[in-house]
C-alpha cells in the first residue's frame, strides 16, 4: 500500500508570521496555548526527516502543512516532498490559524494524500527501523498506539471535583473528544495517544468530520487553542468504536516523550532506547534547553537527508 507522511510545521522566528500572529491573537505569553515554545523552530523538522529517511525510506510522499512558509533548508524540487498551505485545506473563516487542534481536522483535505497515511509533529522521531507493518495490519487497518488509562474518567472526576485541581488544556481537549464519542457510541474511551507518529485512514477522518460536523463547527473560528477544542484523538476513538483499527497499548520502550526542559530525561531515553521519541518544547523550556536538544539530535542524526538542499 502507498503510505504518506504529514507534518504540521511553523517557523515562529519569521517576522512576517510574528506580525500576523500578534495582530490576530496577541504576543506570546506564559500560557500553554500561546507560549513561545509552541511556535519555536530550532530545526526539529530537519532531524525528523533525517530519521524518516534512515528508518522509514518506504514512505511514498511527505506533506508539510504550514502557513505561507517554507523551511529555508528544504529542497522543494524533490518530488517526494510537498508544502501545503493552510489556505489549500482550511476555510477562510479559520484563517489565519495558530491552533493545531483545528488544523488537524482538515488533514483529509490535503490534495493527493493517500488513504493510508502517518501524521507527526515536527518534533517526533524514529529511533530504529520500521516497516509498514509497524503502522498498519495486514487487513489495511491502522494500529492505534495509545497509553493505557483504564480509569481515566473517574480519575479526572476525582481530580476536578474532589481534589479541586484544574485540568490542563491538553486534558480538556482529550476529555472533550472522549465525551463526544461517548455521546454517540455509548462508550467512554480514556486512552491517550502515545504522543508520537500515528497512523490513520483518510476515509475515517472524512467519516468522522461528517458525523460530527455540528460538534466541530464551533472550533472553526478558534484561531488559537481553547478549552472547548476537540483533539484529533477523536479519530482514534471513532476507529475503535467502528472497528476501523487495532488498539495497541505502549510502554516507554516503544514511545518516549522527552520534555526538553528536563535534562534528566536524556538518561531515561538511553535506558529505554524507544522505537519512537518526541522532543517536546513547552512554556517551561528556554533557549539553553533548545540548544541542548538540537545538539542531541545532531548526534543522533548527523547525516544530511535527500530533503535538504
Amino acid at each position: 500500500m502507498d503510505i504518506d507522511l504529514v507534518y504540521l510545521w511553523v517557523n515562529g522566528n519569521d517576522p512576517k508570521w510574528i506580525a500576523k500572529r500578534d495582530a490576530c491573537i496577541g504576543k506570546p505569553s506564559d500560557k500553554q496555548e500561546n507560549c513561545a515554545g509552541r511556535y519555536a523552530d530550532s530545526g526539529e523538522l530537519k532531524y525528523s526527516l533525517r530519521s524518516i529517511e534512515k528508518y522509514a525510506p518506504w514512505i511514498r510522499k511527505v506533506f508539510i502543512v504550514t502557513d505561507e512558509q517554507t523551511p529555508e533548508w528544504l529542497d522543494t524540487e524533490n518530488p517526494k516532498v510537498q508544502v501545503v498551505d493552510h489556505k489549500e485545506i482550511m476555510p477562510k473563516e479559520s484563517l489565519p490559524c495558530f491552533n493545531s487542534n483545528l488544523i488537524e481536522h482538515f488533514l483529509d483535505k490535503i490534495p493527493g494524500l493517500s488513504e493510508h497515511f502517518l501524521f507527526a509533529n515536527d518534533d517526533m522521531y524514529i529511533n530504529r527501523p520500521v516497516s509498514p507493518a509497524t503502522f498498519f495490519e495486514a487487513d489495511g487497518l491502522p494500529i492505534l498506539y495509545v497509553n493505557r488509562k483504564p480509569f481515566r474518567k473517574l480519575a479526572l472526576y476525582l481530580r476536578e471535583r474532589l481534589i479541586g485541581k484544574p485540568m490542563s488544556m491538553y486534558q480538556l481537549f482529550v476529555r472533550n473528544a472522549s465525551e463526544l464519542v461517548e455521546k454517540h457510541y455509548g462508550k467512554y474511551y480514556g486512552s491517550k495517544l502515545h504522543h508520537n507518529i500515528d497512523a490513520y485512514l483518510k476515509s475515517t477522518i472524512t467519516y468522522t468530520n461528517e458525523k460530527f460536523a455540528k460538534d466541530f463547527e464551533p472550533m472553526l473560528q478558534k484561531h488559537v487553542r481553547s478549552t472547548e477544542d476537540i483533539q484529533r484523538v477523536v479519530y482514534t476513538y471513532v476507529a475503535m468504536a467502528e472497528k476501523r483499527g487495532h488498539c495497541n497499548f505502549v510502554s516507554h520502550k516503544h514511545s518516549f516523550r522527552l520534555h526538553i526542559d528536563n535534562r534528566r530525561l536524556y538518561e531515561k531515553f538511553e535506558r529505554y532506547n524507544p522505537l519512537f521519541f518526541c522532543m517536546n518544547d513547552s512554556e517551561y523550556a528556554n533557549d539553553a534547553d533548545r540548544q541542548c536538544a538540537m545538539e542531541f539530535l545532531e548526534r543522533m542524526f548527523p547525516k544530511k537527508s535527500q530533503f535538504e538542499k
